[in-house]
């Protein structure tokens, strides 16, 4: 729940009062595939127009401006599609008789990606959070004494191994044409905070391997995990600088 309430991509919430009508919308900020990105908002009250400008993120670009199209009881506003990485910036504007009202004082910024198969994400999930599961365990049963901290320790540094370090680029490459984007060739936060957390708990089942009695070693890179674990996922991540390319 947190990562879903908090990031870069995930979606912009609010409402807005137009002519004694209360309106709920919600603003993307990812989008997957190349086609354009559909944001649409559910205005029931046909008297209420809409328009939207954007522009691509880190460009030279000049804001572009056009109406919002009724699609039934919805207004919908297309971006342009954008290779994988890409960013477009944007703003939505509703109201009535040319009178309109901005959405949110500050732009939107969408992302797009590519498709990432269920077979490759949903067991990419399923051994981060295992990884989570038995950080935590084993930082537990170093603060108890435990019988099975090596162990532990050990299942922590593979599950990090599989999910973070092996099914990671793999995602990444499908989403954003990119095994790694972090440290040393880049800053994608998201590689970097799960290279951390890898090179941390290896470091601690080494210490604990050769001697157990260095339970510090653990307690620290469990709470280091859980502090990698608590930066919005996708913070700095992969995007296309148009700045730096021609045309």
């Amino acid at each position: 729940m947190y990562q879903r309430m908090t990031g870069p991509t995930h979606p912009t919430y609010g409402k807005i009062e137009i002519a004694g009508q209360k309106i709920k919308y919600k603003l993307i900020r990812t989008w997957e595939g190349e086609t354009d990105a559909e944001i649409r908002v559910k205005v029931t009250d046909e008297n209420i127009q809409g328009k939207y400008r954007f522009k691509r993120y880190k460009s030279f670009d000049g804001w572009s401006e056009s109406a919002m199209i009724r699609d039934g009881e919805e207004l919908v506003a297309y971006l342009p599609g954008q290779p994988a990485a890409g960013k477009v910036e944007y703003e939505v504007f509703l109201g009535i008789e040319q009178q309109f009202i901005q959405l949110e004082d500050e732009p939107a910024i969408l992302r797009y990606k590519g498709r990432v198969p269920l077979g490759v994400l949903i067991p990419h999930i399923i051994f981060i959070f295992l990884a989570m599961m038995f950080s935590t365990r084993t930082g537990i049963e170093a603060a108890i004494n435990g019988r099975n901290l090596v162990n532990y320790a050990m299942w922590t540094v593979v599950l990090l191994a599989v999910g973070g370090m092996t099914l990671g680029p793999i995602v990444q490459k499908y989403a954003f044409d990119a095994y790694w984007t972090g440290w040393p060739i880049g800053h994608d936060w998201t590689d970097n905070k799960t290279l951390a957390a890898f090179v941390l708990w290896v470091a601690a089942w080494l210490q604990v391997r050769n001697n157990p009695n260095k339970k510090a070693w653990v307690i620290a890179a469990a709470i280091g995990l859980l502090a990698v674990y608590l930066i919005p996922h996708s913070m700095f991540g992969s995007e296309i600088d148009y700045t730096q390319q021609g045309g």
